[in-house]
């Protein structure tokens, strides 16, 4: 039992100490009084009263002894069930203010701990950009080159060699000399040259150009690329060319008019 509770069991009996004990003589004496004789016939009357009276008077202190020490007794009880709540109370405020520290120094650590692991991280990046060398510096972007446009001049020469290269990258044969050669025959290298007398011209479609072609032969041999004026000289030439190499295999064949 707490102390506070055994502390308060012995204030509650010394106080009601003597209280018990006056009652207690009290009825002792009520009783002695009754058992002292008398005289004559008065003292049988009498005693039998004194009787009477001292019975009901006994009994009640004696009653109120016990329930005296009763009510002693609850409050004890009561002292000590409120001792035991005071120490449960004190021990659960103990555990939580221990439970508190301990969380706080747990925080603590895991503080350090956190602070350690970010200062062990920077020093090792730190190293790794140490260890890395630098990027070497990225070579300076050569300029672009622009395609060299082949020029030709405005002559029978660069005429005909203008539509040599056409005809290459169409895949038409012939060559220099064979150009040249039917050209002169047909108009004199005049590439506005017409035939304003042969059958063609009576039908109403005249030869025209350096290679004498007419209208619908150079609609229909037309090389891509190239101009749909049929006086133009390098229209003119290899519309002629690619119409020899259907008819004739290449304009190289022809040795006259075809």
């Amino acid at each position: 039992m707490p102390k506070h509770a055994n502390s308060g069991l012995l204030r509650l009996t010394r106080t009601h100490k003597l209280s018990v004990a006056g009652i207690a003589t009290a009825g002792a004496a009520a009783l002695a009084i009754s058992l002292v004789p008398g005289t004559g016939a008065d003292h049988g009357t009498t005693r039998a009263a004194a009787a009477e009276n001292v019975k009901p008077a006994a009994f009640s202190a004696v009653d109120t002894a016990a329930r005296t020490q009763q009510a002693l007794a609850r409050q004890a009880d009561t002292s000590a069930a409120q001792g035991k709540a005071e120490a449960a109370a004190k021990k659960v405020a103990e555990q939580k203010a221990a439970a508190a520290k301990a969380a706080k120094v747990k925080a603590a650590a895991k503080a350090r701990a956190d602070k350690a692991r970010a200062v062990k991280a920077a020093a090792s990046r730190s190293a790794v950009r140490t260890a890395i060398p630098a990027a070497a510096p990225k070579p300076a972007a050569k300029p672009a080159v622009k395609p060299v446009v082949k020029t030709y001049p405005n002559n029978l020469d660069g005429w005909i060699r203008e539509s040599l290269d056409v005809m290459a990258k169409k895949g038409i044969p012939g060559s220099y000399n064979g150009i040249y050669r039917n050209l002169m025959r047909e108009s004199s290298g005049n590439p506005n040259a017409i035939n304003l007398w042969d059958i063609n011209a009576q039908n109403g479609i005249p030869s025209k150009g350096l290679l004498q072609v007419i209208d619908p032969t150079f609609k229909t041999y037309h090389v891509p690329g190239t101009s749909w004026n049929i006086y133009d000289p390098v229209a003119n030439i290899t519309a002629a060319c690619n119409y020899a190499a259907d008819k004739y295999g290449s304009m190289d064949n022809v040795n006259s008019a075809y």
